[in-house]
């Protein structure tokens, strides 16, 4: 392994992996894994790939084993060790809330009776927040399947991670309260060398172009010259639309403009409405300011 090469802590499996290695790939960085091997190193040479838990990223990345790492904000905060959050991601989205059986009379977690058993997997949270709430706790830490323990009784409430709800619902579980939300995030060592510094900022300027990228697409048309000026309140772009000559065509130009990804369909329709022809509507894969 390249000791030049900036060590990046990736999870090594689940829908946290995929999203981080699809990002990386948006985002320009060219990674080719063996399924056998636990590191990879990008085609341009300056970044290695460790593949481990989740779990271990913080760790691993606050020790100076890793140079940086993605894992979840929940991860980070349950782990409690000293790592400087640089970027948020748009993936891995959820929250961590505290729930109840659905026939349970509680309905806030400042109505559980002290000594409670609570079973979780973010015994480090946990603590805190009941401890915020003036509340003896009794935790129980469990590695999974929290949301059955209540049935089980092995605890009458859970704290645990949820994106739709769904998972408790089907286990009879009302959510009566939230501590945190939470989405993935890139994390670095602090104290970075200003070598690494320099390849970490590199790192996450290409990031941020293939962030900024998912929002947005790519629209040509070509339109009558005599409306461009209703053309450009409709889509001012990121600064205002680029307009280029059609050959042997006086009356029209061809426009080029980013526009909101939300707005796009919105935007065709009214373009249509003014004589626009020719829409044409494309990906973005970055946008490097």
């Amino acid at each position: 392994m390249d000791e030049c090469c900036l060590k990046i802590a990736v999870p090594n499996k689940g829908r946290l992996y995929e999203d981080t290695i699809d990002l990386f790939r948006r985002a320009g960085l060219s990674i080719t894994k063996n399924d056998r091997k636990l590191y990879a190193t990008t085609q341009d040479g300056n970044y290695t790939l460790i593949f481990v838990r989740a779990q271990d990223i913080p760790s691993f990345v606050s020790d100076g084993v890793m140079d940086m790492g993605v894992t979840g904000q929940d991860i980070v905060a349950e782990s409690d060790v000293p790592v400087d959050e640089v970027l948020e991601l748009n993936f891995g989205g959820c929250k961590m809330v505290v729930a109840a059986r659905e026939d349970s009379s509680v309905n806030r977690a400042e109505d559980l009776p002290d000594n409670v058993k609570i079973a979780t997997s973010f015994p480090t949270i946990t603590k805190k927040y009941f401890e915020k709430l003036n509340k003896k706790v009794h935790i129980i830490e469990v590695c999974g399947a929290t949301e059955i323990t209540p049935k089980l009784g092995l605890s009458d409430v859970i704290v645990d991670i949820t994106s739709s709800g769904s998972t408790l619902q089907t286990n009879n579980l009302k959510v009566i309260a939230q501590i945190m939300t939470s989405k993935a995030t890139i994390i670095t060592k602090p104290g970075l060398r200003e070598q690494e510094q320099a390849k970490l900022e590199s790192f996450i300027r290409a990031i941020k172009s293939a962030l900024d990228a998912e929002e947005k697409k790519y629209l040509m048309a070509n339109i009558p010259k005599n409306i461009l000026g209703d053309v450009k309140s409709i889509l001012p772009g990121l600064k205002s639309p680029t307009i280029v000559s059609l050959l042997d065509n006086d009356e029209e130009v061809a426009i080029h403009v980013v526009v909101s990804k939300k707005n796009i369909y919105e935007n065709i329709d009214r373009l249509k409405q003014l004589g626009a022809t020719g829409i044409l509507i494309m990906t973005v894969d970055q946008m490097v300011p």
